[in-house]
């Protein structure tokens, strides 16, 4: 299936491209740390200072999570045409505004106004346009690069949770806020405003000559591509899973009745094991075909599920499901930058990649609340259990599927 080109300058001739690797993944350490782990530290004061229910405030943060998955397309299309660097500026820009607005939120319709706004920023900030960003500007080096941005912005909750609920304890919830907004325009506006590359002037508009048509033709190429199928099937399912047993993992084991200590040790073990399975990638990636990597990271995802489902009230049992559970997740996130190269192809990577986060964007805001609905028929998280399982192992078979097809296409083209 041909898909148009644009030119693209050589690595070597880009200036200090290091640093502009570093700095992204430090910018995005600040995104993910004061948009998307916050959140649930400003639960309970909020609760307690305004009254809100949790139910409200969690379909609040729903609704940003759908208003990302829909924004998702158009920030690639944005990006692949030329407008990285307005989009990511722009995105901050909007996030600060977004935290700014929050801290003086004495409504909910405002609580959702404010959601809403940080979906569209968390489209153009998080990890999806940073790794159309660096594809496109490093498309001889981009798995390394995004292992590395990926294997930074892992630390994001590990240093931005108790920095929140120290800023919290400190100075009241508002005033947190606004200091998350600070860290925004003090960290990541400089770098997504100066540092996102823009190459050459002239080089750059013959790009944006011919970058609409190029990054649409890609589009088009991939909704006709089983391939493309296969991977938003994997993706969706899933993300959808991952989210869903995330945001219940704690009431299920209160509701096995865990011992607090063995629950607080499985969910401290989840972040390290991401970030360890990310450091093992960037030892070793290189030398790891993705699609290979691919069938192993979706088959391990079940393969924690079920270890979760045997290990009843085990403390060993329930840290090896966090060891696999977080090293799937944490390997899963650099596959979700680099498999749509390796299995599809680079040019238009923006699009063909909003594409596939649109659904998978919306399962992560639906998934919540469908794993409360099905917890509600017997209250029980027996059939949640088991829902994950099944559709986490249609992730890994579409997966399988996905490779294979591209795999079948590459020798028809040989």
């Amino acid at each position: 299936m041909p898909t148009p080109t644009l030119a693209t300058p050589h690595e070597a001739d880009r200036p200090h491209a290091r640093f502009e690797t570093w700095a992204l993944a430090a910018a995005q350490l600040v995104s993910w740390g004061t948009i998307y782990y916050a959140f649930s530290l400003f639960v309970v004061p909020m609760e307690s200072a305004m009254g809100w229910s949790r139910t409200a405030t969690n379909a609040a943060l729903s609704a940003g999570l759908l208003v990302s998955g829909f924004a998702a397309y158009p920030a690639g299309m944005l990006i692949d045409r030329g407008y990285g660097r307005r989009v990511m500026a722009g995105g901050t820009l909007l996030a600060a505004a977004m935290l700014v607005l929050w801290a003086q939120a004495r409504s909910l319709p405002t609580l959702f106004i404010v959601w809403g706004g940080l979906g569209v920023a968390m489209a153009a900030t998080l990890y999806d346009p940073v790794f159309a960003v660096v594809t496109r500007d490093f498309p001889r080096s981009y798995p390394r690069k995004i292992t590395l941005v990926t294997l930074v912005a892992g630390f994001a909750s590990t240093v931005f949770i108790p920095l929140t609920q120290g800023l919290i304890g400190w100075f009241g919830w508002r005033a947190a806020l606004l200091a998350l907004a600070l860290a925004n325009l003090l960290v990541c506006l400089p770098v997504h405003g100066f540092v996102v590359g823009r190459g050459a002037p002239n080089e750059e508009a013959a790009r944006r000559t011919t970058a609409r048509e190029v990054s649409r033709a890609s589009a088009r190429n991939a909704l006709r591509s089983p391939v493309f199928w296969a991977l938003a099937v994997c993706f969706t399912a899933y993300y959808s899973t991952f989210v869903a047993l995330t945001f219940h993992l704690i009431p299920l084991m209160s509701a096995r009745t865990v011992a607090p200590a063995t629950i607080i040790l499985t969910m401290a073990a989840i972040g390290p094991a991401q970030v360890l399975a990310r450091i093992v990638w960037f030892a070793i990636g290189r030398h790891a075909r993705a699609a290979r990597v691919a069938i192993a990271v979706t088959t391990a995802f079940p393969c924690s599920v079920a270890v979760l489902m045997c290990a009843g009230t085990s403390a060993a049992g329930l840290l090896l499901f966090a060891i696999v559970y977080g090293g799937a997740n944490g390997m899963m996130t650099i596959l979700r930058g680099t498999i749509v190269q390796d299995l599809l192809w680079t040019e238009g990577y923006g699009a063909v990649s909003g594409l596939l986060s649109t659904p998978a964007n919306i399962a992560k805001g639906i998934a919540p609340i469908a794993g409360a609905a099905i917890w509600a028929i017997r209250r029980s998280y027996v059939p949640v259990e088991w829902t994950v399982l099944i559709v986490s192992l249609l992730s890994a078979v579409a997966c399988v599927v996905a490779v294979r097809l591209a795999a079948k296409r590459t020798r028809r083209a040989d």
